[in-house]
This record gives structure tokens, C-alpha cells and sequence, in this order.
């Protein structure tokens, strides 16, 4: 009975596509309009008469190389990964229907403007077309996409959602019930430990005396992808596109280039509410009255033992936005812009982007909440914005943690205008980094002043990467293309600076006093202290470094000095002042034994452990030591290096696997012609059968970059296929 229920589902999950006739000769005229061209390396570029077509284009590309991804990242959206993966996703689905509501994400599609609405169509007829024209393809979920998908996201990063440091324990506890385990602190996340890199240089700096752009983005592997499009209304776009986008959300066109960093500005801010039941009803304190709370019902599938149950969910919000937690018997609410038409609309007009001034106004649109900007022009203008979206507040409240939601002082007092939030506009310093940290030290000494700015606006702190791509950007002259790539892959772990002179004097301290327990750390240390820092394939001092590191890394966030907040740097430098010998030495001798018992030795060269395997994605494929695997020597920017690679031991391996890091990279110089070279993660398809699913993996493991195609006649002396959507 169970295997018949289990066809009956799957059945019902593939059925045919609901198209009807009429559509698909729709679509397949536009698709006449429409030529995709794939170079060597498999890269679509798309060709069409309007934007619209560009976009219908696109979008078939995207399908073509790996449909799974899209339809995941809309599934997710949709609050219906419970649907695929049970109830352990409930409450991730209810995040999400919380904060991306979608009844008003289609009341924008039908208000937006003709010219928007025509490449909302257009994404959702590029899709669909694809469908109808692969009936093997099957989806998970769903099986027509909608014009209104596109408006779920906030502004190009599918998991830019701000909920002020909450998250799906803080709704289960609130949600489920149980009150009683939610009367906790508050519980910020960890630092992240990723991000992503942005480095701008003026014509002062570069021997041709042209600006270039490098764009790093560092995000789970195989999160973007790599595309081209052109119109014949004036969009020309190169760069990378998140799955499922219909618009270049990291890249350049003739005239300019743009770089998102992830921003730590505060966009999202939690209240405090008093909330007390009269009769059956419930209603909370504001201005010296009571309000009603809003209530809400939301229904989440999700699927247990081969069919589809129901969960009801009752929700709550104030005005403030949706209750999502409760400390000290208050209620917490998240006020944030998580979806908004001016998001997109932001997106699109900055790929169309033809001077430094179109460009600031384009950002005028204050849409962008999550991301930095590092931008560079064919003009020679480089320029800075940390954040985009910042609303005003009372700086007397400490707005890192709830604020009292019953007064009007701590409303939001509208929106910094872009001139207001920090940013930098071509600097004497003639560069511009940012590496996810703070934007005080974003053009060495031309950078913005701290004192000049409220707290909320930037409390990023400062990390080992923005120290190390300070130092290179400061002493680079006459920069090329492959000078400036070559910065971008350095890989000096700048934490270690701290670190291993803290393990000297450790050590010599305890063999001062008699303890003759670490003598046999003498050989790892010299190593330690002969090593360059910079983390390399076939280095030794890598290995024992980073094994070293992840030991005392607890410790290390544990530190503090009784300010608010401690960055990266100020917390390791502090505990490499402060730590006894035991804390700095014990560690040491736990990875080498962990080593030794591993490997049967500690001398374990970095490449030889820390591994590049491609994987395709699919439901519990795992990391598998006896599949092929390539060796890498860079490592996590955790530690300072630039070109991230984020890797970790999985059940059942021997080796460590990356997972994390460098994805898109790309940099480019403008002039009176661009010039630029890229690399991607592995490869452009998602198709293990394809040849371009892993041709790009050596390159990527040296940093070994191809030339970039933009111009059509380029791309027609490398193209591999020209065909229309639909193959034609």
C-alpha cells in the first residue's frame, strides 16, 4: 500500500505541463527573435531585438544548465521546501511566508510599470517555454512558473533576508507553543565568515590608465552563474546572475561596473512589544493606546511517509512587522523591507547604467538592503556606497538590540538619502576594497571618518581579508589585469600575524617554568615560525596552521573587553595577548595527534588533505574520497585569504572538501574597449554529462583566469553552438 502511495505522488509530481497550444506558439515566435550563442566555455550569450527577449532568453539558458537550481531557490521562496523535504523545513517556510509575502509580490506585478511587467513575462515565459519544450525534464515542484516569482527577491541575492538576528529556532519556539523555551537572550549569529570581495582602482593606479573593476563574490559553490546580454534597446550586460534572476547582479557593461559586498548596516530592527489578551482578542501597547495585533493564518505542506499533511499556522504582527520570538515576556517583532518593486526595478535600470551619474540616481531608489556597492567606470570614476536602504533613527536608543516598540521615538524617521550613508567618490588613495568589513578603512587614507556616521549605519568591524587586500592595494602601482587578479588570489593568512608569536612565547614561557609537556611541539613550531603565512598546496605549515586554528577558534570568540561588539581582528589579537600557554599549546598538540592518527604522520602537505570535487547538486549526493577530487591550496577567509575557499571534513572522508568560496570572478578594464578575464567555479553547466560541467575546475584550483568574450564578433570566432530557444 505504502509503494502505491508513493507512485500515486510522483505521478501527480510529473504530470504533464499545463501549456496551452496558444502559449506555445507565443513562445515559440518570440523565440525566432531570439539567438543564443555559447562560446568555447559554454557561456550563453544572449541576443535579442528588445529587453523582454533578452530576458525569455536568458532564462532558457539558465534552464538549459541546470533547471534544479532555479526551481529550488523559487521553491524556497515559496515557503514549500516542506513539500520536498518534510517537516524538518517547516519552520524555514514559515520564515519565509512571514517576511516574502506573496499576495503583495503579486498586487506589485499587476502595479508595476508596462515596461517591468513585460520582463516579468518574459522571465516566466523563458522558463515555462523550456519546460514544454524538455518534457523529461521533471520538476520537483513546480510545474509553471509565475511572472510574480521575480519580485521575491529583495534586491539580486536570493538569501538577503533580514530578520535582525532571528531565525527559525526563535519562530519554532514562539510558533510551536512552548513559550517557556523561548524566555532566552537574544542570539546574534556568528561572524560570517565568507562574504565576498570588491576591489575598485583608479586610472592613477593602472599602467594603462584606465579604471578596473575586480568582482569576488564568495557564496556557496555553484550559486551563480556566468552570462551575457545584449539587446537592441541598449542593455549589454556581462556577469554573474544568482539562479533564477533575470538580471546581471554582479558585473559590467560598456560604460561601468558594479560589485555587491554583503553590508552588516542595520536595515532590520527588532521591537519589543506589550501585547495583552482582552476577551478572545489580543492587542498591544502603542502610543499611550491599545491596537489590535493582526492576525494571520498561514498553511504549510509538508510531506511525511510518502503524502502531504497540513500544518496551520496562527501568525501575529504590530505595525512594526511579524512576531517572531518573545524576551522577557515581550514580544519581539522585526520591522524590514525584505521584498520591494523598487528592488527590482533597481536591479534591472543598474545593468543599463551609462555614466556615474545615471548610476547614482538609479541608486537614489534606496532599494538595495542588503548589499555594499564597488563601483568602477570607463570614465575613470571609482566609487563606494555602504548599503543602499537605511532608514533613519533616534541615535539615543541602541538599535543592535530590541528597542521599546510602545513609544513613537523609536519609529523610523524615513530614509538616508544616498549622499548621506558612507560612501567614498573617487579617492585620492586611487583604490577602494571591500571585504566585507568595516568601510573606515575602505581607501586606506582617504577613507570615511567613523565619527562622521551614526553607529547603525555601519557597525561591520574589520577582518583579516580587508587587512591583507588594504596592504596590496596600498603598495600597487602601474596595475594590469593580470597584477590585479594576482592580488585578488593572494593567499596570506594575515590572522596567523598574531597567532604564532603568541605560540612562541607560550612555549617558551612553559619550558621557562619547567614544563617539560610540549618539548615535542619543538619541531611543529620551527615550522610554524619559518612559514611565509601564505596557505599553498603543497605546504606543510598549512595544514598544521588551519588544524591548529579551528582548536582555538572557540576561544577566540569567546573573548571579550566589555565593549558592544568585538570585530575578527580586535578578538584574536586580544586572545593572542592573553592566553596562557596551555590554551595556545594543548590545541597544537591535538591537531598534530589528530594528524598523526589520521594520516599516520603531521606532515601532511595542504592539497594533499584540502580538496576541489565537483558535485551536481542532487538529493544526499555526498563528498566520496574514491571519486575524483583535485587539490587546492587556498583556505577559508577565515584566516585572511583571499580567494576563499571554505572546506571541512564530511562523514566518511579522509579528506577535507570545499564547499564555500570563490564562485563568479572576474576582472575587468575599461577604456575605449573592455577588456576582462573570468573564471567560475568548475564549470558553466550543471549537467555532469556535459563537458562544461568541470572544464574550468584546474583553472579555478591555480587561479589561472580565460579571457573574457563581450564583443559579438569575439564570441562568433569561439562559438560552439548559435540556436534559438528551443533548439532550433
Amino acid at each position: 500500500m505504502k509503494i502505491y502511495y508513493l507512485l500515486l505522488f510522483f505521478s501527480f509530481q510529473v504530470s504533464a505541463q499545463p501549456f496551452t497550444d496558444a502559449e506555445i506558439s507565443r513562445w515559440q515566435d518570440e523565440a525566432k527573435r531570439i539567438t543564443i550563442i555559447r562560446d568555447n566555455w559554454g557561456i550563453p550569450h544572449i541576443y535579442g531585438k528588445t529587453d523582454a527577449d533578452c530576458v525569455f532568453g536568458l532564462m532558457y539558458a539558465q534552464c538549459e544548465d541546470d533547471f534544479k537550481r532555479i526551481e529550488m531557490n523559487y521553491v524556497e521562496k515559496l515557503g514549500r521546501l516542506s513539500e520536498l523535504n518534510g517537516d524538518k523545513d517547516l519552520y524555514k517556510d514559515l520564515l519565509n511566508r512571514l517576511v516574502l509575502d506573496s499576495v503583495k509580490a503579486v498586487a506589485d506585478f499587476k502595479n508595476s510599470p508596462p515596461w517591468l511587467q513585460k520582463l516579468m513575462n518574459a522571465f516566466s515565459d523563458g522558463i515555462n517555454y523550456y519546460l514544454s519544450k524538455n518534457p523529461s525534464v521533471k520538476p520537483a515542484l513546480l510545474k509553471r512558473f509565475k511572472p510574480w516569482y521575480s519580485l521575491l527577491w529583495t534586491d539580486g541575492s536570493i538569501g538577503a533576508i533580514n530578520t535582525g538576528g532571528l531565525n527559525e529556532n526563535d519562530l519554532k519556539n514562539f510558533y510551536s507553543g512552548d513559550r517557556a523555551v523561548a524566555e532566552n537572550q537574544l542570539d546574534f549569529p556568528d561572524e560570517n565568515i565568507t562574504g565576498s570581495n570588491g576591489f575598485a582602482i583608479a586610472p592613477s593606479r593602472t599602467g594603462s590608465g584606465h579604471a578596473m573593476l575586480y568582482i569576488n563574490p564568495h557564496v556557496s559553490f555553484y550559486f551563480r552563474t556566468e552570462v551575457q546580454v545584449k539587446s537592441e534597446e541598449g542593455l549589454n550586460a556581462y556577469g554573474a546572475v544568482t539562479w533564477g534572476q533575470f538580471f546581471v547582479y554582479q558585473g559590467f557593461n560598456e560604460h561601468c561596473g558594479w560589485m555587491h559586498t554583503s553590508s552588516n548596516s542595520d536595515v532590520a530592527d527588532l521591537y519589543a512589544e506589550q501585547v495583552e489578551k482582552k476577551g478572545n482578542s489580543l492587542f498591544y501597547h502603542y502610543d499611550n493606546r491599545l491596537l489590535p495585533v493582526k492576525e494571520k493564518e498561514i498553511t504549510i505542506r509538508y510531506l511525511m511517509q510518502d503524502s502531504l499533511h497540513t500544518k496551520k499556522f496562527k501568525t501575529y504582527s504590530t505595525h512594526h512587522g511579524p512576531a517572531m520570538a518573545i524576551r522577557d515576556g515581550k514580544w519581539i517583532t522585526v520591522r524590514a523591507n525584505n521584498r520591494s518593486l523598487n528592488g527590482l526595478i533597481q536591479s534591472w535600470n543598474r545593468t543599463k547604467s551609462r555614466s556615474f551619474e545615471e548610476f547614482k540616481k538609479n541608486m537614489e531608489l534606496l532599494a538595495n538592503c542588503s548589499n555594499n556597492t564597488v563601483y568602477a567606470d570607463a570614465e575613470g570614476n571609482i566609487a563606494y556606497w555602504h548599503g543602499d536602504f537605511i532608514p533613519k533613527r533616534d541615535t539615543t536608543f541602541d538599535w543592535s538590540k530590541p528597542v521599546d516598540g510602545t513609544i513613537t521615538a523609536t519609529e523610523w524617521k524615513g530614509l538616508h538619502k544616498l549622499d548621506e550613508i558612507v560612501h567614498v567618490y573617487n579617492p585620492v588613495s586611487g583604490w577602494i576594497q571591500n571585504c566585507n568589513s568595516t568601510p573606515f578603512t575602505v581607501s586606506g587614507s582617504s577613507s570615511p571618518r567613523r565619527q562622521d556616521y551614526p553607529y547603525y549605519m555601519a557597525p561591520d568591524g574589520e577582518n583579516f581579508r580587508a587587512l591583507t587586500a588594504a596592504r596590496l592595494l596600498a603598495d600597487s602601482k602601474a596595475l594590469s589585469i593580470e597584477k590585479l587578479i594576482a592580488i585578488g588570489y593572494d593567499s596570506y593568512l594575515s590572522a596567523f600575524e598574531q597567532l604564532i608569536p603568541a605560540l612562541k612565547r607560550g612555549f617558551k614561557k612553559a619550558v621557562t617554568q619547567g614544563d617539560s609537556t610540549y618539548l615535542k611541539l619543538s619541531e611543529p613550531l620551527a615550522l610554524l615560525q619559518n612559514w611565509d603565512l601564505h596557505a599553498g598546496e603543497n605546504s606543510i605549515a598549512t595544514t598544521l596552521a588551519i588544524e591548529w586554528g579551528q582548536r582555538i577558534l572557540p576561544a577566540i570568540n569567546k573573548v571579550q573587553d566589555g565593549s558592544a561588539r568585538m570585530d575578527q581582528v580586535v578578538r584574536t589579537m586580544k586572545f593572542a595577548e592573553t592566553a596562557s600557554p596551555g590554551e595556545l599549546l594543548e590545541p597544537l598538540q591535538l591537531a598534530v595527534a589528530y594528524l598523526s592518527n589520521k594520516y599516520g604522520d603531521w606532515k601532511i602537505p595542504w592539497g594533499r588533505i584540502n580538496r576541489y570535487q565537483r558535485l551536481t547538486g542532487a538529493i544526499n549526493e555526498i563528498f566520496d574520497d574514491n571519486k575524483p577530487s583535485l587539490p587546492m591550496g587556498m583556505a577559508s577567509s577565515l584566516w585572511g585569504c583571499l580567494p576563499s575557499f571554505v572546506s571541512n571534513y564530511f562523514p566518511g572522508t579522509q579528506k577535507r572538501y570545499g564547499y564555500n568560496g570563490n564562485s563568479f570572478i572576474c576582472a575587468v578594464e575599461f577604456g575605449e574597449k573592455i577588456r576582462a578575464k573570468s573564471l567560475i567555479t568548475g564549470g558553466e553547466s550543471g549537467n555532469p554529462l556535459s563537458k562544461h560541467f568541470n572544464d574550468q575546475a584546474l583553472m579555478y584550483t591555480h587561479g589561472e583566469f580565460k579571457e573574457l568574450l563581450f564583443y559579438k564578433e569575439d564570441v562568433l570566432k569561439h562559438a560552439e553552438k548559435t540556436y534559438h530557444p528551443g533548439g532550433e
